[in-house]
């Protein structure tokens, strides 16, 4: 549960760690890791593709870079009855975004996400499913990620992304409760307060060809990564060389031929005046 209000004064009067009892926990005093292994060698690369793509559209929305991207890191969401298992409290979504708020707290880098000191949650949460989304999908009231993300953080769009499956179910949180979405027309499920949507995309990213789950805008374009922005940029300055080369080549096919045209009316022209004919006649 998020155990803290909305302050009536403005958030920028404000620091998110103001007016809360010193005792309790931040990110700098919980732990950021749980030394287990990454669960296959795809996450990295679609953590990677899901930032990277985004990224440009992020810093549209927050010119002031007010806001959040954290992978595979740590939201600490209630306080442990055993103070010496703090991590059982939180929650590591793969991927998740947080908007309107310090990427630093109090001059740090954040280390995770400490729910009872920050004054929003997460706009979205992506979990990648690397056994039988059981775990992904587990509505055990307390403990189970579904109901962690549902009922005590409040994401507002839920994302489990198999790949195995080449399938994304996305989730919304209506009237208190995680409402399935319907795909549009493109099969993409349109995350309104961004202006994107997500869906599947069959390619290689990374050297791995798999059905990658990517953001498209609002008009059902693919929002691509900085190297395959330069790819195209890359492939447009080919296309352009290769279309001036072959002008070039028309400019030289006819001054070859008007060459031609010159040297034949010549000829022609002495043939002419052998015969004792005037050619201009």
């Amino acid at each position: 549960m998020n155990l803290i209000t909305k302050p009536t004064e403005k958030s920028s009067d404000l620091s998110p760690t103001s007016d809360l009892p010193k005792s309790l926990p931040d990110h700098t005093q919980l732990p950021d890791k749980d030394d287990n292994f990454v669960k296959n060698f795809q996450e990295p690369p679609e953590g990677d593709l899901l930032t990277h793509s985004i990224t440009p559209i992020l810093q549209q929305i927050h010119p002031d870079h007010q806001y959040c991207v954290g992978r595979d890191s740590g939201i600490y969401w209630r306080l442990t009855e055993l103070p010496e298992l703090p991590e059982k409290g939180s929650v590591a979504p793969d991927w998740f975004y947080v908007p309107n708020v310090p990427q630093k707290l109090d001059g740090q880098l954040r280390r995770s996400y400490v729910l009872w000191k920050e004054f929003v949650a997460p706009l979205i949460v992506l979990e990648f499913v690397s056994g039988n989304g059981l775990e992904e999908r587990d509505k055990t009231w307390g403990k189970g990620k579904f109901w962690v993300y549902e009922q005590a953080i409040r994401v507002p769009f839920y994302g489990i992304y198999e790949v195995q499956k080449g399938t994304v179910e996305i989730y919304n949180l209506v009237n208190g409760y995680y409402q399935q979405m319907v795909a549009n027309e493109r099969n993409h499920y349109p995350i309104e307060p961004l202006g994107v949507e997500l869906g599947i995309w069959e390619g290689e990213y990374q050297s791995q060809v798999w059905p990658w789950l990517r953001w498209w805008d609002a008009q059902g374009n693919l929002l691509l990564t900085g190297d395959e922005r330069a790819g195209q940029e890359r492939q447009r300055a080919e296309q352009e060389r290769q279309r001036a080369e072959q002008e070039r080549q028309r400019a030289e096919q006819e001054r070859q031929r008007a060459e031609q045209e010159r040297q034949r009316a010549e000829r022609l022209a002495e043939q002419l005046k052998a015969l004792g004919v005037e050619p201009e006649l």
